[in-house]
């Protein structure tokens, strides 16, 4: 039998959100763990973390010793979780954009035989609320961008609500991934599509922040635009096969918007 789910939450500065996020997740998931991520938050966030962690021996934190970038934190998650035998690894967001309440439904996806399932917002039954105009073509163009150069499928490809099995993260080889933000998530996905895995989207609203600053920057998503091509360049010079297209095996096919 597969070992327990294990929710990484990356943290820096969210002091006011982290409370209800792991009361939530606890509701949903009773027999799950949390691993807390921090980088070292100079709002308290790590201290905070702590309190609730020896409150409660589901939950764990990992001090990181300053801000580190969000795609090593996950990293550093993953790892720990899969150290600790775990059987499912969800990373989600810790300023509420991701509802707890998404958590079973992902985990069901995953235990009825995907290998990777994706929380999105572009397929049918998903949405996203209180963003500007600006933010949702950006979010949507990205995502679309990723999908047309890499050639596949999915919809969603920059979210960073998703639930691995412990032998998907395994299998794509995660310690090796050092992009941040859009490109750490794109990054993931594409190399379970290229090992020809089981990927799925499971519809899901996403939150805008009510609380705390975004963690958004410009260099963030200059990475993505270029990461993007260099994935699918680099598996043709390496002589590797492309990650399957639309409708083929690993992928969920979605009709264009």
């Amino acid at each position: 039998m597969p070992g327990p789910a294990w929710i990484v939450i990356p943290t820096y500065n969210e002091a006011d959100n982290l409370g209800s996020l792991l009361h939530g997740v606890r509701e949903a998931v009773p027999e799950g763990r949390i691993l807390v991520v921090d980088d070292n938050s100079p709002d308290g966030t790590g201290e905070l973390a702590d309190e609730l962690a020896a409150a409660d021996p589901h939950v764990e934190v990992l001090h990181r010793p300053g801000k580190a970038g969000l795609g090593l934190a996950y990293v550093n998650g993953f790892a720990h979780a899969l150290r600790a035998g775990a059987g499912y690894v969800v990373e989600m967001d810790a300023d509420l954009s991701h509802d707890p309440r998404d958590l079973p439904r992902l985990l069901a996806a995953a235990e009825a035989g995907a290998d990777l399932v994706l929380g999105s917002r572009y397929v049918a039954g998903g949405g996203v609320e209180d963003w500007d105009l600006l933010r949702g073509v950006l979010s949507r163009g990205g995502s679309r961008y990723a999908r047309t150069v890499l050639g596949v499928a999915i919809r969603d490809l920059t979210g960073g609500f998703k639930c691995f099995r412990a032998g998907t993260l395994r299998e794509i080889d995660f310690e090796t991934v050092r992009s941040e933000g859009y490109a750490f998530q794109v990054e993931l996905t594409y190399r379970a599509l290229a090992r020809g895995l089981r990927v799925e989207e499971v519809p899901i609203t996403f939150h805008d922040r009510s609380a705390g600053d975004s963690k958004m920057s410009a260099r963030i998503a200059l990475e993505a635009i270029w990461l993007v091509p260099a994935l699918r360049l680099a598996r043709r010079r390496d002589g590797l096969p492309e990650a399957p297209g639309s409708g083929e095996p690993g992928t969920l096919p979605i009709p264009e918007a």
